[in-house]
């Protein structure tokens, strides 16, 4: 049903991807691009990937912006660029993402409690949820106001948001408990946001993603790798490809009763 609605006809439309230098947020940008819409890629620090993914896009109207999420004055400035470059941003996907640099010599983002030290633990779940949680609420402030403020083009409806969270939220982080914990909060904010943008026709949604093959995912390529693809009964994981192409079908015109929804997209890894 997602995959018949991502191949509805729509005029050109604006979309805002964050964290679209890599993973999940470049895929996404090539999948609207070849829809025939205009993306901004957000990047904070890979500049260069960015600038590759925006090369290689389908189409015209494309632009790169460089953002620290975490940084409120910045997220603004992002906004803005965004309004500027696009005339109208009428898709924002929140995909940008932190796990922050291990402090156990583990893999990356690891911080289990018996094994942080407490300045650590503080340190990390400061940075994680400000970049996590913090920038893409702000975001989406800056953007919902734009979308209500400013009529879409004829045959577009007045705005959709697409979150990215993760399965994590549900199936429980502890060596990553402050990544966990920031999609939770991601997962119910998109929920308030659908009931509060609902009225201005702006609907609202989540992806809850599994291990995705992106190349964040080391575990996929360690010792652990196949205990990782065995927690899905397809006995693998899923492709970034595949995530974007499910984001566009949420944020397609005729999605908007899926306002609210959090969708579980983790090969059924993990049944609630």
């Amino acid at each position: 049903m997602l995959a018949d609605m991502s191949r509805t006809k729509t005029p050109s439309r604006g979309i805002l991807i964050t964290g679209a230098s890599r993973g999940i947020g470049a895929a996404a940008a090539r999948a609207f691009a070849k829809k025939g819409d205009r993306v901004v890629v957000h990047f904070h620090q890979q500049q260069q990937r960015a600038a590759e993914v925006l090369e290689r896009l389908d189409g015209t109207g494309h632009t790169i912006a460089a953002a620290d999420l975490a940084d409120a004055s910045q997220v603004a400035e992002l906004a803005a660029t965004a309004v500027a470059a696009l005339g109208r941003v009428d898709v924002l996907v929140n995909a940008a993402a932190l796990l922050a640099e291990s402090s156990t010599g583990g893999r990356r983002g690891d911080h289990p409690l018996e094994h942080t030290a407490y300045a650590d633990w503080v340190e990390i779940w400061q940075r994680t949820l400000a970049a996590n949680l913090l920038g893409p609420a702000n975001l989406t402030w800056q953007i919902a106001r734009h979308m209500i403020e400013v009529k879409p083009a004829d045959g577009i409806p007045a705005g959709r948001i697409v979150n990215v969270g993760s399965r994590g939220a549900y199936r429980g982080e502890p060596e990553v408990p402050a990544y966990g914990a920031s999609k939770a909060g991601l997962h119910a904010f998109g929920q308030s946001l659908a009931l509060a943008l609902a009225p201005h026709g702006i609907a609202v949604t989540t992806i809850a993603p599994g291990f995705v093959a992106t190349d964040r995912a080391a575990a996929l390529n360690g010792p652990e790798g196949a205990a990782v693809r065995a927690q899905s009964p397809f006995d693998r994981v899923a492709t970034p490809h595949e995530v974007a192409a499910a984001i566009v079908a949420l944020a397609d015109p005729l999605a908007e009763w899926a306002s609210g929804a959090v969708l579980d997209f983790n090969g059924a890894s993990h049944l609630r």
